[in-house]
């Protein structure tokens, strides 16, 4: 098959004038050199980490189309935090799977194969990469089953390293009824491992129930931190990580994991338990400050937590032996469900953006740029 020289590819720009533009660009597509492969993109998700890149801090309710770009206000509060990006067009998308149609020398044998890929720039109709950076697709699994090989699995899989390196023995996630958090259920399930979810409904409790997910509390609820306390008891969980990130939800768990270890103390400390608590941050869907109160101890952190910077922790033998188990695994614990399929162009309008940027529970969209 002959290379493609060009293709579309989605961009997002934040401007000194205060606006987010995106659109669709015509942008050359690389031949492949020697070790390379050139791969026709037919699935790519849309992550919450996608989203901070895409629309950036613009007000969805200003959302509009203008020519060829569909546009958005930026409040001016937030425009300062885009300085590092300011009038640059940046391509977007983590991760994504499509089929390989042409290769460079040492590499024509996977001319023709399913391949996932990460790197960003995904949203695209061609993606130009080194070989030995793109992962096979098991046999009988689709480019829609490994288009989310990467983000949320290795995430999932990347929270109970940390749990081990850093010597603790039980989880507490939030947000915990998302794609990712029924994923983590799956891989504590099945290793063992104890994990409070900290949800926001009942209806996100109840998937989490039909997943046999035993240790939820609801935030919305009165009796949460009550109700908190007694699953930090009965796990000994130690270790939070927070989608939420703004708000006061990072500290009040803190304070529940301090309430917990003096319940086990054999007597009163004045600075509060020895036992280390620690809450990571690796998600922002509230924006506000993050916010901590009195009772959390004198033996705590809270710091953030970012997927890559993880891997390259672990390193390269690491991270093939997560990559390995999630490629076993694809189509069970790490299974992602789609709400719907779109195209670049359907990514553009304002009622799709509307949908997918809300992030609601259970509702995951997927691109696919040949369409």
């Amino acid at each position: 098959m002959t290379a493609p020289t060009a293709g579309k590819q989605l961009q997002s720009r934040v401007t000194s004038g205060g606006m987010l533009e995106l659109w669709l660009e015509e942008v050359a597509v690389a031949a492949p050199s020697a070790g390379e492969i050139v791969v026709k993109m037919t699935a790519t998700p849309i992550n919450p980490s996608d989203l901070g890149l895409l629309l950036g801090p613009a007000d969805p309710a200003t959302l509009r189309v203008e020519g060829d770009k569909t546009v958005a206000t930026i409040p001016p509060a937030r425009l300062a935090a885009m300085a590092g990006r300011m009038d640059e067009a940046l391509p977007v998308g983590n991760e994504g799977a499509g089929i390989v149609v042409a290769a460079g020398e040492g590499a024509q044998d996977m001319v023709g194969r399913t391949v996932s890929l990460i790197g960003g720039a995904m949203y695209a109709e061609y993606r130009t990469v080194r070989a030995k950076d793109a992962v096979p697709v098991p046999e009988g699994a689709t480019a829609a089953d490994g288009a989310s090989v990467f983000v949320n699995p290795l995430t999932a899989l990347g929270m109970t390293e940390t749990m081990r390196m850093e010597g603790h023995s039980a989880l507490v996630h939030t947000a915990a009824a998302s794609t990712l958090g029924q994923m983590l259920n799956r891989v504590c399930l099945a290793d063992g491992i104890y994990l409070v979810n900290i949800v926001r409904s009942e209806e996100q409790a109840a998937i989490l129930r039909g997943i046999g997910a035993k240790y939820i509390v609801d935030s919305s609820k009165d009796g949460f931190e009550d109700a908190l306390v007694d699953a930090l008891v009965e796990t000994g969980a130690t270790l939070a990580f927070d989608a939420i990130g703004g708000g006061d939800l990072a500290g009040r768990i803190l304070v529940a994991m301090e309430a917990a270890a003096n319940r086990k103390a054999d007597s009163y400390s004045r600075y509060g338990s020895t036992t280390h608590k620690q809450v990571y941050i690796y998600g922002r869907l509230d924006m506000r400050p993050t916010t901590l109160g009195a009772g959390v101890g004198m033996a705590w952190g809270c710091g953030g937590w970012l997927l890559f910077p993880f891997l390259g922790r672990i390193g390269a033998e690491g991270a093939a032996r997560l990559r390995s188990r999630v490629s076993a695994e694809l189509t069970t614990t790490f299974a992602s469900h789609y709400t719907a399929t779109i195209s670049l162009a359907d990514a553009l309008k304002p009622d799709v953006i509307a949908a997918y940027a809300r992030r609601a529970t259970g509702e995951k969209y997927l691109i696919d740029p040949s369409r």
